[in-house]
Formats: C-alpha cells, sequence, structure tokens
C-alpha cells in the first residue's frame, strides 16, 4: 500500500514541477492537442457512420426480421465505438510522444537535472532519428501486448456479475501499467534500458506503477484532461523511472526563493531545492 502512496505522489509531483516552469508546459501541450484533434475527428467519423461500417460487415443479417437486426447491428455499433474509446486511451500517450518525442526527452532531462544531486541528466547516445524508430517500435509492441489484454477483458466482460463488477477495475489497473510503461520510456530509454528490461522493472514495483498510472488512466477518459496532464505525467515518469533503478533524488518540489522559471526546451534547467531526502 505504501508504493501505491509513492506512485501517486511521483505523479502529482511530476505536476507541481510543470506547474513552476510554466513555458515548458506551455511546448508540452502542442503535441497532446495535434494528437486530441485527431482522435476526436476519428471518433466522430466512426459516431457518425459506424452504423454503415457495422451493416457493411454483416451482410448475412441483411435478410433478419426486426427487431432483431436493429438489436444485432445496433449492439456492434455499441461495442465498435467503445472498443475505439479502449483503443484510444491505450495509444494516446503512445502517440502524443512519438508526435513530441524531441520535446519530452529534452523535459525528461530537465527534471532528471533539477533532482539530481550532481544536477546531471542521462543523455542518449543515439541520434535523434534512433531513438524515434526504437520508440515507435516499442510502442508497437505495447500495443500488441494492450490489445491483447482488451480482448480478453472484452471477453470476460459477458461474465454474469463479475463481467460487470471485477473485470472494469482489472481493466484500469490493466491500462495504467501500460500507460506508466510508455511514460517511463521516455526516461529509460535514454538510459539505455531496453523494453525487455523495463517491463521486468515495472512488474518488479506493480503497487508503484499502479499508484501512478491507473489515477492517470481514469483521469485520461475525461476529453482533453489527458492534454494538460501529459507534460506533467513525462516529469512524474522521470521520478519513477529514478526510484525504479535506485537513483538518489533530491526533492525538486520547493525550489529555492528567487529561482527563475526555464526559457523554454532549450534552455539550461536550474537545480533547487532542499538537500536529498534519500
Amino acid at each position: 500500500m505504501r508504493d501505491l502512496g509513492a506512485g501517486f505522489g511521483h505523479l502529482l509531483k511530476g505536476q507541481r514541477w510543470v506547474a513552476r516552469h510554466g513555458r515548458s508546459y506551455g511546448f508540452g501541450l502542442v503535441p497532446g492537442l495535434i494528437t486530441f484533434v485527431l482522435y476526436v475527428g476519428v471518433l466522430i467519423a466512426l459516431a457518425l457512420w459506424g452504423d454503415d461500417f457495422v451493416a457493411w460487415a454483416t451482410p448475412f443479417a441483411d435478410g433478419w426480421s426486426s427487431p432483431w437486426l436493429g438489436l444485432f447491428r445496433g449492439f456492434l455499433t455499441v461495442v465498435l465505438f467503445a472498443l475505439a474509446l479502449l483503443l484510444a486511451v491505450l495509444t494516446f500517450t503512445a502517440v502524443t510522444l512519438l508526435v513530441g518525442q524531441p520535446f519530452y526527452d529534452e523535459l525528461s532531462e530537465r527534471v532528471d537535472r533539477d533532482v539530481s544531486p550532481d544536477g546531471t541528466a542521462p543523455e542518449s547516445d543515439l541520434p535523434l532519428w534512433r531513438d524515434l524508430w526504437i520508440s515507435g517500435r516499442d510502442s508497437l509492441r505495447i500495443l500488441v501486448r494492450a490489445a491483447v489484454w482488451g480482448v480478453l477483458l472484452f471477453a470476460l466482460g459477458f461474465i454474469p456479475v463479475v463481467g460487470q463488477t471485477a473485470i472494469p477495475v482489472i481493466g484500469f489497473f490493466v491500462t495504467g501499467f501500460f500507460l506508466t510503461e510508455e511514460l517511463a520510456a521516455v526516461a529509460l530509454q535514454r538510459r539505455g534500458v531496453e523494453l525487455r528490461e523495463r517491463l521486468a522493472l515495472l512488474r518488479s514495483r506493480r503497487m508503484l506503477v499502479w499508484g501512478f498510472g491507473t489515477p492517470l488512466g481514469l483521469a485520461f477518459l475525461v476529453p482533453l484532461v489527458a492534454v494538460f496532464l501529459m507534460p506533467g505525467a513525462v516529469a512524474g515518469a522521470t521520478l519513477l523511472a529514478r526510484e525504479l533503478l535506485g537513483e538518489e533524488t533530491r526533492d525538486g518540489d520547493h525550489p529555492a526563493d528567487g529561482a527563475p522559471d526555464d526559457g523554454g526546451p532549450g534552455d539550461s534547467a536550474v537545480s533547487s531545492g532542499p538537500a536529498p531526502t534519500h
């Protein structure tokens, strides 16, 4: 239970960090807004023409009598839209991180420098195109895993009582796990931690991961909230990655009086705050 609170604490600390670095927060909104507009467009199209797609995909039901034809295709249309929403929640973070990879890498480095006792941050030795390729490849692998879980939970959802109570709760924890992996990958990839190692790290501290990712996944269900929480989520996931790796971290929540705000993605970070706490 202590790890659950610690995970949620990292989420809050990440939001506080970007609140103290307003210009970085503003830049961090851009990738999320772009992705949000694209997703909304797809969901609107699905809402308008989803029933036509279902009718096209089920020609065998054309001869069914009323009301069975309407009930059958109506049910499939609702299922299709629900799956699209689930897929949107699971993939929003990956797509946003891919769109904003250069900025989020810089944002994560700034957090590392700010909370590191020596004011340094690990840097990737790979060129940008290689980092983008690895990020996209790993995101696809995570998406496949998440899709398998999604199909399994959807099937289990038809079990009476359990399917309407326990299964949705499990689904939120699964979503939280994969959200955390995607966000922590920004900091862990810079450190050369491969996907298999990342997953092993996250599984070793599941309660910590759930404390961070599950409330974030619930918040992401609210339209536009994901856009505004993304910069802070990346910052918080960097702090979580440091804990997973056992790196010494000082409390950066309370900057020294008069410490200047950052000037955007290209400026140097200012390390401030009290002495190391652990």
